[in-house]
This record gives structure tokens, C-alpha cells and sequence, in this order.
């Protein structure tokens, strides 16, 4: 006698999307380090060439060891992290997670460096950046994600200040780069990230505002990215 099918319930989506998650995820980690690789061995290979020049350089390094970090540190997250039925099954959602995390991607050889701007301004504003992007992925550690979720409401760390300061510390780093390396095109392309990031977070926020919690700690840390300003 032939079984019935069964039927694909809610707990299959939740986590057939949640493994989708983390399927993409490392596939945009593995491009992101296709990338980065042959950079970050031809840096290496020029500073042991040049020896004297690895002080000067250590701003250059010190970015790019944060941003080898953090991303790193997203992927492993994401890869542990604990799993939510509440996992966001908009296709919207998905797209505003996705192309936030792939448009820098697009970015290739950078503009010229600016010639009004002290190096060392878009050093540090770069550097602050990262770390504050470090500091809120370690706050919310295994609740991390991309897509929107309710994995537990997190106000400690960075979290007591805004809302959402990984969000603050991504935007913080691109206007680093943007000053640093200043062009029509890089302008436009963090725009449309920076337009993209705010839709994200305030489609977030509809969703964990089912949460009793969250919307106490609304009241509590009123702003999302910059105090006093949104």
C-alpha cells in the first residue's frame, strides 16, 4: 500500500531557508577570499621585498586584518548560530540581505586617493568603523544572521547605543573608503548600499516588534544608527 506523500510543513521551510542561508553565505565568503587572496599575497610579498616600508603600512594592514576578521567572524556565526522559526520567508528580504552583503563586491580597482584628505583621517574612520562592526557581531554572537529573524533579543555591548551598529560600523567604513578614495562611482554604489541597509533595518525592526522585548528596548535606545540623529 502506497505511503501518503508528506506534506512540507512549516518547520521544513524554516529549515530548508535556514541552511539556504548559510549555503549563500559561504559562497559569498569564498568569493569575497578569491578576491582578497592575490591582494593580500602581493601585499605580503612587496613587504618583504621593502622591509622598510612595513610601519608605513601599518594602517593597511591593520584594515585589512579587521575586515579578514569580521567577515570571517560573520561566516563562522552564522555557521553556529541557533536556528529561528521566525526566519523571514519574503523574497524581498532575501534580495535587501543579499545585495547589501554582495554590492561591495563590485568595487574594483579603488579611485585615485584623495588629494584633501590626510590618509590617516580615512585610516582611523576606516579602522573605527571595523571594529564597531566586530564588537556588534560579537555582542549578538550566535543570533547573528543576514535575513531578518527573531533569535533572541540582544541590548548588551554596542547594542546599548544603537539599534543596529553593525549596520553604523559597515556605513562608517564606507565613508572611510569613500573620502579615501573619492569617485562618482564609489559614491553611487554606497549610496545605493546605504539606501539598501536602512530599508534592510527598518524591515527588521517590523518583524522583532512582535517581540514584547524588543519593543521595550526600543524605548530604552532610541536610535538605530546615530545618536541623536536616526
Amino acid at each position: 500500500m502506497r505511503q501518503p506523500r508528506r506534506r512540507f510543513s512549516a518547520l521544513d521551510m524554516a529549515l530548508t531557508l535556514d541552511l539556504a542561508e548559510r549555503v549563500g553565505v559561504l559562497i559569498l565568503f569564498l568569493v569575497f577570499v578569491n578576491r582578497l587572496l592575490p591582494r593580500l599575497v602581493q601585499l605580503v610579498l612587496f613587504e618583504r621585498e621593502h622591509p622598510e616600508l612595513i610601519l608605513s603600512a601599518a594602517g593597511i594592514n591593520a584594515q585589512l586584518l579587521l575586515l579578514v576578521i569580521g567577515e570571517a567572524l560573520g561566516v563562522l556565526l552564522i555557521l553556529i548560530r541557533r536556528r529561528s522559526a521566525s526566519l523571514s520567508t519574503q523574497p524581498f528580504d532575501w534580495a535587501l540581505s543579499f545585495s547589501a552583503v554582495s554590492a561591495p563586491l563590485l568595487l574594483t580597482t579603488p579611485a585615485p586617493a584623495s588629494t584633501f584628505i590626510p590618509a590617516a583621517v580615512t585610516t582611523v574612520v576606516m579602522l573605527l568603523g571595523l571594529l564597531i562592526q566586530i564588537c556588534g557581531k560579537l555582542s549578538l554572537w550566535r543570533s547573528f544572521g543576514l535575513v531578518p529573524a527573531n533569535r533572541g533579543v540582544r541590548t548588551r555591548g554596542v547594542y546599548r547605543v544603537v539599534r543596529h551598529p553593525i549596520y553604523a560600523g559597515y556605513t562608517l567604513t564606507h565613508i572611510g573608503f569613500l573620502i579615501g578614495f573619492p569617485s562618482w562611482k564609489n559614491a553611487l554604489l554606497y549610496a545605493g548600499i546605504f539606501a539598501i541597509e536602512v530599508v534592510r533595518l527598518l524591515r527588521e525592526e517590523a518583524l522583532l516588534r512582535r517581540d514584547p522585548g524588543y519593543r521595550d528596548y526600543v524605548t530604552r535606545v532610541r536610535y538605530r544608527l546615530l545618536p541623536g540623529v536616526f
